[in-house]
């Protein structure tokens, strides 16, 4: 079931703040269109939408001409006017040869191999292992690495923070001390 309808607007979208006005006028289109096509479910269209929206969403049109389209019980609302969505049916695209030919190989059956038995395995005997000589390093050859100031600074903060602690006395010290 087609039909097409003009839908008042600014009645409704008077009743509220100035910066509600688009989304007032959307609710409005599917209030409209529920009541006349007797149904919940309605899809409002992108063109529909775009020329709602277009003018940002303190200013719509006060009345818009729509096509309100029913397919068992969803309805989709349309501008008039505006192109239809016609969804293109993809063909196949053309293999090329090394596709082609990796497909063949995969259907040819592949060559049954003769199943292995295993064969226990036998303890392998210890290998003699070489020395190796060590080297020696000298405390002069280490380098130490040196502290950038953000580690420094954490430093200092941390041992204020334990001083701290540190300096806070208990209830029951404060009780002695009078």
């Amino acid at each position: 079931m087609e039909r097409e309808y003009i839908i008042p607007l600014r009645k409704e979208f008077s009743k509220v703040p100035r910066y509600k006005k688009s989304s007032k006028s959307i609710r409005a289109i599917k209030k409209f269109i529920s009541k006349h096509m007797k149904t919940e479910n309605v899809v409002i269209g992108k063109y529909l939408n775009n020329e709602i929206w277009k003018n940002g969403p303190k200013n719509p049109p006060s009345k818009v001409s729509v096509k309100a389209v029913k397919e068992e019980d969803k309805v989709k609302v349309e501008l008039i006017g505006a192109p239809e969505e016609i969804i293109k049916e993809e063909k196949p695209k053309k293999k090329s040869i090394k596709e082609k030919l990796q497909e063949k190989a995969d259907e040819k059956p592949a060559k049954e191999e003769p199943k292995l038995e295993k064969v226990p395995e036998a303890k392998e005997k210890p290998k003699k292992e070489i020395e190796k000589p060590v080297k020696e390093t000298k405390v002069s050859e280490k380098k130490e690495k040196v502290p950038t100031a953000s580690e420094l600074a954490k430093k200092k903060e941390d041992k204020k923070e334990e001083e701290k602690v540190k300096k806070v006395p208990t209830t029951k010290e404060l009780k002695e001390k009078k």
